[in-house]
């Protein structure tokens, strides 16, 4: 099982990574584009990132389900921690329409937005975080 944990540690992060960087993605597409910049490539950037973190998003939620089979569903902070990881999903998913949008070409909210968006995850990974290593109940 400490293997299956290693590993399902190394696809939550890796699909952390990407998380975190394509908000800001959003952001220098908007901000260049309102300075009149080249941005096709990050379009293209954020497509493959987007593919890359759902790839690992995947991975993630397989090695858990599987050590969620092996360990049992104890304690109320596993409830709390589900939820979360369930509201990281609907991020993860916003994340997608908003890469589409910007596949068309634009984006719907200013760079500050995507700023603001940006911080959300983390929010998210830190009740995550607490519940997994504190236990709180």
């Amino acid at each position: 099982m400490l293997w299956l944990k290693t590993f399902h540690i190394l696809f939550v992060m890796s699909w952390m990574a990407g998380i975190f960087y394509l908000p800001r993605i959003f952001v220098h597409f908007v901000e260049g584009k309102q300075a009149g910049e080249q941005v096709d490539r990050l379009a293209i950037m954020a497509r493959k990132l987007y593919a890359f973190m759902t790839i690992m998003m995947m991975l993630a939620i397989g090695t858990g389900l599987w050590l969620w089979l092996g360990y049992g569903f104890s304690g109320g902070w596993l409830h709390v921690k589900l939820t979360f990881v369930a509201l990281m999903l609907v991020y993860h998913f916003w994340t997608k329409a908003r890469m589409k949008e910007m596949q068309n070409g634009h984006l719907n909210h200013s760079g500050v937005f995507y700023r603001w968006m940006n911080e959300l995850p983390l929010l998210l990974t830190i009740v995550i975080l607490i519940m997994v290593v504190v236990k709180p109940f």
